[in-house]
């Protein structure tokens, strides 16, 4: 019997290494690519390349801090689980919160992201629609499964070969564009790195699938680099041909990016294929989000670190059906006033945050737990930092005051909770 077997886990270990693999996948190359380039051209014009460098680089350190922490403690909640277990309950928290409202503005961007490859006269309409359907959808205990996921990979790759392909053999491709940098500064290629960090952030969810990995002291150190680099080339082939296809000004300005750099060419009448790609991409994250979100909501009330209120199970469907329905009203309401740009700022700002913590715990690693240099950890920290630090400043603002007021609601339940434990009786004595 594999020794992974007699490991106690609550749920079932079924999910082999392809399957992790194409999970990671499925969480990274989703609608983040088909959203983010756009805010990373208006930032720093084709320097976006250095950026996507830069975001894969950071990526790399926080994945395997992720990896290494993820084969020690082999269950589900990631950096609020490692930040608690190596740095202490409030740190644990604080990933926690940084997760949850990071991947609400996640959802948010991949139900904008949705309506604007659709119908981007009806973008926000549509955002919203997508939002309660599959709230719904999740609110009945219907959920996405590998399968699925399987499906949505290859749809989306298919769609974005189909955008390289389109782009390099329509006769409209220039190299000319991609060199020289223009309004390439440093601080315009690192903002542009922290808003294409919002692409890679999805293989957090590996880190997560550690009570239902076989074997995952193994399995998960090797899935999450592999996903990791493969979402790597497929981003560079996907920026290296928007940018020479249509120009990094006409990117940055686009609704839907890749569309336009299709439709700059030859095989424009492909442009439906790449919308359609987008829109399989864009719903399959939202709904794996949703999921996602829901869950650690309702995992972080069941520990007393949010309000018991969303640790509700729904008799009949069985599901956390208040903490499904607060996501979905959120990622409505966000929907439907924020643009896509602000809503990637502040999602990159808040799970750069998580990574930090995680970053931070794998330093505390000794010498037998560890399977990076320790240096890697160390770098993760300061690239996270830096990162969230060069993000537009609305976005760093916003993501600041929402993890601080988290911070500050925290300390104070936990001084109320220890004022309201009762005194000990006088004149009893500990025996």
């Amino acid at each position: 019997m594999n020794a992974s077997a007699a490991e106690p886990t609550r749920l079932s270990r079924r999910l082999g290494l392809f399957d992790a693999v194409v999970i990671g996948l499925g969480s990274m190359i989703g609608a983040g690519v088909f959203a983010a380039f756009g805010p990373a051209a208006r930032a720093a014009g084709n320097g976006l390349i250095l950026g996507l460098a830069i975001a894969a680089l950071v990526a790399y350190c926080n994945a395997t801090s992720s990896a290494q922490l993820a084969a020690l403690y082999p269950e589900s909640g990631g950096t609020y689980v490692y930040g608690q277990k190596r740095l202490g309950p409030f740190w644990g928290f604080l990933a926690g919160w940084g997760f949850v409202i990071g991947k609400l503005a996640s959802c948010a961007a991949m139900a904008m992201t949705f309506g604007s490859y659709a119908a981007p006269s009806l973008a926000r309409p549509l955002a919203v629609s997508a939002t309660v359907v599959l709230t719904t959808v999740n609110y009945l205990g219907v959920k996405k499964t590998a399968l699925l996921t399987k499906i949505v990979v290859a749809i989306v790759l298919s769609a974005l070969a189909l955008l390289v392909g389109a782009v390099w053999l329509g006769g409209e491709a220039e190299l000319g564009r991609l060199w020289p940098l223009h309004g390439a500064s440093p601080y315009a290629v690192l903002q542009s790195a922290g808003l294409l960090f919002f692409a890679f952030a999805g293989y957090a969810r590996l880190a997560t699938l550690g009570e239902e990995v076989i074997d995952p002291k193994r399995t998960i150190p090797l899935a999450i680099p592999i996903a990791l680099g493969i979402a790597l080339l497929v981003y560079t082939a996907v920026a290296l041909s928007a940018l020479a296809g249509a120009g990094a000004s006409e990117v940055a300005v686009s609704a839907a990016p890749l569309s336009t750099a299709v439709e700059a060419g030859q095989f424009a009448w492909l442009s439906p294929v790449v919308r359609v790609g987008a829109t399989v991409a864009s719903l399959g994250a939202l709904l794996s989000l949703i999921v996602g979100v829901s869950r650690t909501l309702f995992a972080m009330s069941a520990q007393g670190d949010m309000p018991a209120f969303f640790s509700a199970v729904h008799p009949r469907y069985r599901v956390p059906h208040r903490a499904e329905l607060a996501v979905g009203a959120v990622v409505a309401s966000v929907a439907a006033l924020v643009d896509i740009r602000s809503a990637i700022g502040f999602s990159s700002f808040a799970v750069l945050t998580y990574y930090a913590i995680a970053n931070a715990a794998a330093w505390t690693l000794g010498p037998s737990e560890r399977r990076w240099p320790r240096a890697l950890a160390a770098l993760g920290v300061l690239g996270c930092v830096t990162l969230a630090a060069a993000l537009p400043l609305g976005s760093a603002i916003s993501g600041a005051s929402l993890l601080g007021l988290g911070a500050l609601v925290y300390v104070v339940r936990k001084q109320l909770g220890s004022r309201e434990k009762p005194a000990p009786a006088i004149g009893s004595r500990a025996k």
